[in-house]
């Protein structure tokens, strides 16, 4: 594969969410990856496969699902550190960092992936785009929901 086509199917999104709730419960929710479905709309179902592992199946905007095995490689809550190696449609590593920001916390999320689901691998020059826009939309509903989620605890 020629370099220019192994760029087209690799991502790296970053995102950083101000939420008015103290970083020891906001920690507490992102380590729950099971109950992500409960307030992120676009994560459709979370199976546990194990103590350390589970399946998780994506779906925002466009028409596609995403299906990955996410297994936890780093969890430390006193660097409200979280992070996942994914293997599947999307295969790299998420990370959660979350610590103080005023009297709030500040979550960012970066992710590094490659796609691996063909159909998309197919699309990856004229789907780029939508494909980044998607992505967007999905961290937008995942921060109001999670924000919605804190204000009822």
């Amino acid at each position: 594969m020629a370099d220019w086509q192994h760029v087209l199917h690799r991502y790296r999104f970053r995102s950083e969410w101000r939420l008015c709730a103290p970083p020891p419960a906001v920690f507490a929710v992102l380590e729950d990856a099971e109950t992500y479905p409960q307030w992120w709309p676009q994560v459709r179902r979370v199976t546990r496969v194990d103590e350390r592992s589970g399946t998780a199946h994506f779906r925002s905007l466009l028409p596609y699902v995403l299906t990955v095995t996410a297994t936890a490689t780093h969890r430390d809550p006193v660097t409200g550190t979280l992070e996942i190696v994914l293997r599947g449609d999307l295969e790299g590593f998420a990370r959660w960092t979350v610590g103080a920001a005023g009297r709030g916390t500040r979550a960012v999320f970066e992710q590094e992936v490659e796609v691996r689901k063909p159909s998309l691998r197919r699309l990856a020059l004229p789907g780029r785009p939508l494909f980044r826009a998607n992505h967007t939309l999905m961290m937008r509903a995942g921060r109001r929901g999670l924000a919605s989620r804190l204000a009822r605890r």
